[in-house]
């Protein structure tokens, strides 16, 4: 089986990759970076380029059965706004129609809980459609058309299916995707400066292995047109850094920072980036992302794929674990 993978140099995608390689498969990558940072080495074959490059992806899809498709612009904040639409928005519907062109037989999708639009007192499922009333940044804004464009090329036939994870956290790279792994770092070195806004909105949480597993589920279990929400456990903020105290000994921050404080500091981060062209650590859309609710449910992906899912406290004790490890192997080689 020949699987060709973008986004395959990011967090989800690196260990998508593995468990593709551990069951034999023959893994195509999309590349735009140095291969030699990648830890495959010749197990895979690389394709340069991105996916706003059709040539790049159409010899992707050049003989592949399957393709996953999980590049994403996951940021929070970019210079050109449009390059959030080039590529989660645009690209996924040239991927789409240049996969089907190919004869590809099964094409996976990741979009992200972020496109469903916030939850707020109820549970998004597979079904939910964004309100689309209003977006906090451009990433809200194209994971919801980059969804929209999914669906209408799964309803006019496509051999697709759409995966849809919570919040993925857990051990691995620390890209833009792995969020949460940066916050339980900076927990543990005392640089929270507190609790954005109350704290008490539920958010759900997906351990990366599990996330990662339930798209090879899908791969051999999924209906071609269906989509599949790949969740874990539901908590709020301070229910996480209970959690982590307990886990690691470092006791949480208590004073809690208004969104209205963290939104102008945001706000004055992105003017500094207009000027300087550095990414700003904070914006006002992610402080307002800390106030809403984003759960999802897990029963159909349970159901129908055998999804499972890691216990909060398992998965951040093993967070933790790791980045632990990682920074004492680090110093040993120091």
């Amino acid at each position: 089986m020949t699987v060709f993978v973008t986004g395959a140099s990011g967090y989800l995608g690196r260990a998508v990759v593995e468990r593709l390689l551990a069951r034999g498969a023959s893994v195509r990558c999309l590349l735009r970076g140095d291969p030699a940072r990648l830890p495959w080495g010749d197990r895979v074959e690389i394709v340069r380029g991105d996916v706003t490059d059709r040539d790049a992806v159409r010899r992707g899809v050049a003989g592949a059965d399957t393709v996953f498709h999980m590049a994403a612009c996951v940021k929070t904040w970019v210079r050109d706004a449009r390059e959030f639409d080039r590529v989660n928005v645009d690209a996924v519907e040239a991927l789409i129609a240049a996969a089907r062109e190919a004869g590809v037989r099964r094409i996976l999708y990741t979009s992200s809980f972020i496109g469903l639009g916030p939850s707020n007192g109820r549970v998004g499922d597979e079904t939910t459609v964004h309100a689309g009333d209003r977006f906090r940044n451009d990433y809200e804004r194209t994971k919801a058309a980059g969804l929209a464009r999914a669906r209408a090329a799964a309803a006019a036939g496509a051999p697709l299916v759409i995966l849809i994870p919570g919040v993925v956290y857990g051990p691995g790279a620390l890209t833009d995707g792995n969020h949460v792994a940066k916050i339980v770092a900076d927990y543990l070195d005392r640089k929270l400066p507190g609790i954005p806004g109350s704290g008490d909105r539920l958010w759900t949480y997906a351990y990366v292995d599990d996330v990662a597993d339930g798209h090879l589920l899908a791969l051999d279990r999924a209906r071609d047109g269906e989509a599949y929400a790949l969740g874990g456990e539901d908590a709020d903020l301070r229910g996480v850094l209970a959690l982590l105290a307990e886990i690691s000994g470092v006791p949480a921050p208590r004073r809690h920072v208004p969104l209205g404080v963290l939104k102008a500091i945001g706000a004055a981060e992105v003017a500094l980036a207009g000027l300087t062209g550095r990414t700003p650590e904070l914006t006002p859309g992610v402080a307002e992302i800390y106030g809403c609710e984003w759960r999802i449910s897990s029963e159909k992906a349970k159901r129908e794929l055998g999804y499972r899912t890691t216990p909060l406290r398992e998965g951040l004790a093993l967070t933790v674990a790791w980045i632990r490890g990682a920074r004492a192997g680090a110093k040993e080689k120091g």
